[in-house]
């Protein structure tokens, strides 16, 4: 009789282990979320990767950076404020990715569901002394670009022969990434370009609204994200759509008078 008693409160303490260790693993793997983020190529040519945000507790995450195609080394990373095409500041130093093109940071000042809404975006360096030179980078959280997105013709003006065209693509958080590709621009030369109020029929023109980044003539591309008109008022990309605007693209940042491709954009 005592032995069977043994028996049985052996196996109700076995019993109670296993279902202490199963719903300790269950617990585990169904709080554990993550996202992961493309990082493209920038400065380097055939760099790319992923960095991925899995939620290690309530207050801490973990950022695991892989790259491919990374030069030998170690590579400075940093999560920074704003898109990866605006100047930002550094939020939190990642550990370098290592020679196997890997790095992972355990971040406690952000939470999970912070990252993952957050206005900033990854880089990666070629080294601490080459900060100048990406080697990947990609938007992260509210930067992250939908499939939402609206393509505008720029025609020549004049007799200068350049076109293109203005790309308005969303971002998860409603700001705008324009990007302004010319076809015929001159390498090595600047060119600016403003969206503006009113038709590229407005009898003397209509007044600057925002202010793009400059294209780059060896590239023929300029990149600018848009949270803000210059004057301060705040516009979504929807608001984009059914806007009174046009854009112009002027011949060098010394002849702004100078008018060399433009286009309607919004309900125009």
């Amino acid at each position: 009789m005592a032995k069977t008693r043994k028996v049985m409160i052996l196996l109700t303490l076995l019993t109670s282990v296993i279902l202490l260790v199963a719903g300790g693993c269950k617990k585990d793997d169904s709080s554990s979320q993550k996202t992961t983020y493309n990082l493209n190529v920038k400065d380097v040519l055939g760099v790319i990767g992923t960095v991925t945000f899995t939620e290690t507790s309530s207050t801490a995450t973990t950022i695991d950076i892989v790259l491919v195609n990374a030069p030998s080394g170690t590579h400075p990373a940093n999560l920074y404020m704003n898109s990866a095409v605006e100047e930002g500041s550094v939020a939190v130093q990642l550990n370098p990715v290592d020679a196997n093109g890997k790095s992972s940071t355990l971040v406690t000042s952000i939470t999970y569901n912070q990252m993952i809404a957050y206005d900033g975006c990854i880089k990666v360096m070629q080294s601490s002394t080459e900060s100048g030179i990406i080697l990947a980078q990609g938007d992260i959280g509210g930067n992250v670009l939908t499939t939402t997105q609206k393509t505008y013709t720029l025609s020549t003006s004049g007799v200068y022969g350049v076109s293109g065209t203005a790309l308005f693509e969303k971002r998860v958080n409603g700001n705008t990434l324009v990007t302004v590709t010319l076809t015929g621009a001159i390498a090595g030369e600047l060119y600016p370009a403003t969206i503006n109020l009113g038709s590229i029929l407005s009898v003397g023109g209509g007044p600057s609204v925002k202010v793009l980044n400059n294209i780059d003539g060896t590239t023929g591309k300029s990149y600018t994200n848009i949270q803000k008109l210059d004057s301060g008022t705040e516009i979504s990309y929807d608001s984009w759509l059914v806007y009174d605007g046009y854009i112009n693209v002027y011949q060098s940042p010394v002849s702004i008078d100078n008018i060399i491709c433009h286009g309607n954009v919004g309900s125009n």
